[in-house]
Parts: C-alpha cells; structure tokens; sequence
C-alpha cells in the first residue's frame, strides 16, 4: 500500500525489475562491448593457443603411448616366440641326451660283455694250457716214477727208451683204468 500512496501522490515513479532505464542499458551494453572486444582481441587467441599446444601434447602423448604400446606388444610376441623355441629346442635336446645316453649305456654294456667274453676265454685257455702243461708234467713225473718203480720191483734197468716208454706206457693206461673205475664208482 505505501508504493502506491507514494505514486498517488505525484512522486517520480520507480525505476521497473524488468525493465532497467534506458542509461543502465547503454551504459551496460556500451561496458559489455569494451569487455568482449578484449576478450576477443586478446584472452580467445592466447587460450585458442593454449588450448591447441595442450591438444598437441595430448595427442602426441596418446600416439607416443600408441607406438609405446605397438612395440610391447612386439616385444612381447617376440618373447614369447624365443620362448616357445627355446622350449622347443630344450625337448629336442632332452631327447638327443636320452638316445644318446641309451646309446652309451648299450654300447658300454656291449663293450663289457665283449671283455668279459675275451677275459673268460683267456682264462679258459690260460687254464687249459695250464692244465695240459700240469699233465704233461704229471704224466712225466709218473713216468720217472713208473721207471723207477719198475726198476725197483724188476731188479732190470730200463735203459732203452721204447722200452722204458711201453713200460710207462701200460703203468699209465693201468692208473688212468683204475681212476676211471674209482670215479665210476
């Protein structure tokens, strides 16, 4: 109720919310103006340049992370690839070192088996050559005692060889007869 006793009195009316006086908006447009053309002039071209040289970094950043990430990514697959033959090449290794260790051990064995064969029949001969000569020397030994023997028991020295040799001779095949006998037995 005061505003309106106030304009029915004649005073000067009040300036409208809505609608500023027609100084306040030249003033304020004329204000407006002088502020965006500096902005315009000088803030926009140094934040347009900023703005730019911060793309450029971004995106340089990205593609230099991009070709970081291509070459890892190479790096890697060829790693692996070096791994996957090198595991490869381990087997085969493993393999050759089996056979080949297989082949050592039968040859081995086979060499040991030859010695073997040669040392038992050089045993064998030696022995048998052994035991031939002990015969031989039995068999001369009974006969020096055969001859002495019959010397004694005949009273006649035996002098002549083929004599003396049949004499052995009997008394030999007599004590191979009786053992034979004995062993029979």
């Amino acid at each position: 109720m005061i505003p309106a006793l106030l304009v029915a009195a004649g005073e000067e009316e009040q300036p409208s919310i809505l609608f500023p006086a027609i100084y306040d908006i030249i003033w304020g447009g004329l204000s407006f103006l002088i502020v965006f053309l500096l902005f315009w002039r000088f803030v926009l071209p140094r934040l347009r340049t900023v703005m730019e040289q911060r793309t450029e970094r971004i995106e340089g950043g990205m593609q230099k992370a991009e070709k970081m990430q291509n070459e890892a990514q190479r790096v890697l697959s060829q790693y692996r690839n070096q791994m996957n033959e090198s595991r490869t090449e381990a087997a085969k290794i493993r393999t050759q070192a089996e056979a080949d260790r297989s082949a050592i051990i039968d040859e081995a064995r086979r060499d040991a088996q030859q010695t073997a064969a040669q040392v038992t029949a050089q045993s064998v001969a030696a022995l048998e050559a052994e035991r031939s000569k002990v015969v031989t020397e039995l068999q001369d030994e009974v006969a020096m005692l055969a001859l002495d023997l019959a010397e004694k028991i005949l009273g006649v020295s035996l002098e002549n060889d083929a004599q003396a040799k049949q004499v052995i001779d009997k008394f030999i095949a007599n004590l191979e007869m009786n053992s034979a006998k004995s062993g029979k037995k």
